[in-house]
């Protein structure tokens, strides 16, 4: 089947499907729950509340095969310039991959690296948990301060959120906003004979990172010996040199070959390394790397990151749904909607084909989320009764703690997808009102307001015990995930050239503020700002 052919029936299965109930597919298809559900690396996907009919369902396989999945996921294993707009690899699963793999970027070589730089994290990692690595004036270090932005920040604010212990013996804080609160808050209480500082940036020009790392080193200057500021300010980059001459005492590496939104499985992690324990960190990649085995090996009728990525190409392309929810009900994950932002929203969010035509289609949905129940007493009033269907994805984890009775989180996540799917008729909402006791005209006023249509669409991923395994496992299904939908939306998913933008014009906004004021190829109201707030 052609590209095109299969876009065709995809269109057409989704125009049926968008008139059939979900809950009517269950008993007109025997096999839907088995069908569209998948175990994988400890993880348990169940779609089959989304709103696809078999026939959608096996349209979008065709979809999936027609666009090369298959074989656009060899090249990406096989170190091929995937990110042809830079001319790069992608092989962030040659960071997880175990010790003595043969991985490849672009013909060269790789693994021998990784599995030397993850060494020599381990090493250093060990070194500072059991006090062979001090600080200046010989004290254990209590704290670390990790300085990064963006992929240097998110995905090991998400480890460290999920896996801290209650008590942890190294505290580890973050610091990523330009603003000064935001390091002066990560600083408080903090002995800078006892605090390690960790700044990650990949080129080692970020403007906030730098600032921010400015600001860290500045702090450590006034209270240490200089000839020993350098044990307190470690650098993870891909430009050594450059991290050298800013003050790092020590650098961690890590190619290009590694997305910033990828690259958490790397030294950019140095810090949860170091907070968590080797182990830790090592189950991490353990977890990641099962994944991936995973998803190379796996029919694709079978295959977890293949079917979110439909469910979600469904969903956005099929039925017109630009949004998506993300809830895990687990404390401990409560970052991950904000990590999935940046790694699907920048990965996805384009405007041209990898041809650089323009697309003609929808590609990333708006991605947003809180952690349940929270968001149950905020947005979920929207996404039940509101006009737009926003399909949901719940992430459960059985057990998020030894002492807590877990059934009533769970419970309200599977009473979540139950009523988003099923709903409450106006007949249903009246005869309520009748049971509790109002009047015909009272009930039948108040039916409409208590109707919720029901037929929409949710996933479930659900895992036993939220370990490092299983972390490692929901990220790295997530990444293959966006993966697969920039293969279908036939994107460019590896480059970021909407960030850059910005960047370069805040660089010249700056010069402007340091010359004393707006320059003339301003347009009105960025000079009109200006003018106001340096006022």
């Amino acid at each position: 089947m052609t590209r095109d052919d299969a876009w065709k029936t995809f269109d057409r299965t989704a125009a049926d499907a968008g008139r059939t109930r979900i809950v009517d597919q269950f008993a007109a298809d025997a096999g839907r729950l088995e069908r569209m559900s998948v175990e994988a690396a400890g993880l348990y996907l169940d779609l089959s509340k989304q709103s696809w009919t078999r026939e959608a369902f096996e349209a979008c396989l065709d979809l999936a095969r027609a666009s090369d999945v298959e074989g656009r996921r060899a090249a990406l294993f096989a170190g091929e310039a995937v990110n042809l707009t830079e001319g790069r690899a992608v092989l962030h699963p040659a960071l997880r991959a175990p010790v003595g793999a043969d991985y490849q970027a672009l013909g060269e070589p790789v693994s021998a690296e990784v599995d030397a730089v993850r060494a020599e994290m381990q090493a250093y990692a060990e070194a500072v948990r059991s006090g062979a690595e001090a600080g200046a004036t010989g004290k254990r270090f209590k704290a670390i301060v990790h300085v990064g932005i963006g992929g240097s920040d998110l995905g090991p604010r998400v480890i460290w959120d999920a896996l801290r212990p209650l008590d942890p013996a190294i505290d580890l804080r973050f610091v990523a906003n330009i603003d000064p609160r935001d390091m002066a808050e990560a600083l408080t209480g903090l002995d800078p004979e006892t605090t390690l500082v960790v700044v990650v940036s990949k080129t080692f020009t970020t403007q906030e990172t730098l600032a921010n790392a400015e600001a860290a080193k500045a702090w450590l200057a006034a209270a240490l010996p200089a000839d020993g500021l350098t044990k307190h300010f470690i650098g993870v980059t891909a430009a050594p040199g450059k991290a050298a001459a800013f003050g790092c005492g020590r650098t961690f590496a890590f190619r290009d070959w590694v997305g910033g939104r990828y690259s958490l499985w790397s030294a950019v992690s140095l810090s949860c390394a170091i907070a968590l324990g080797w182990e830790v960190f090592e189950g991490l990649l353990n977890g990641a790397a099962a994944l991936d085995d995973h998803f190379v090996s796996a029919p694709l009728e079978k295959n977890a990151p293949v079917l979110l990525a439909l469910a979600q190409v469904f969903n956005v392309d099929g039925l017109n749904r630009p949004a998506r929810t993300v809830a895990p009900y687990a404390h401990a994950l409560r970052r991950l909607p904000s990590f999935l932002q940046q790694l699907e929203m920048e990965s996805n969010g384009k405007r041209v084909h990898r041809d650089g035509t323009p697309v003609t289609r929808q590609t990333c949905p708006v991605v947003f989320g809180e952690p349940g129940t929270n968001g149950q007493h905020a947005f979920f009033q929207q996404i039940h009764q509101g006009p737009q269907v926003v399909p949901a994805e719940f992430v459960i984890v059985a057990r998020t703690h030894e002492d807590a009775p877990e059934s009533p989180l769970w419970s309200n996540a599977l009473a979540q997808g139950q009523a988003l799917m099923v709903g409450k008729s106006t007949e249903a909402a009246k005869a309520e009102g009748l049971a509790q006791g109002l009047s015909e005209e009272e009930a039948t006023r108040l039916s409409t307001h208590r109707t919720f249509t029901g037929d929409r669409p949710s996933t479930a991923i659900v895992m036993e015990r939220l370990t490092p395994q299983a972390l490692g496992a929901l990220i790295a299904l997530y990444e293959h995930k966006t993966f697969v939908e920039g293969v279908i939306w036939d994107i460019n998913s590896f480059d970021q050239w909407g960030v850059e933008l910005g960047k370069v014009l805040a660089k010249a906004i700056l010069s402007d503020v340091h010359a004393g004021g707006p320059s003339a190829d301003l347009d009105p109201s960025t000079a009109a700002l200006m003018t106001r707030l340096m006022q």
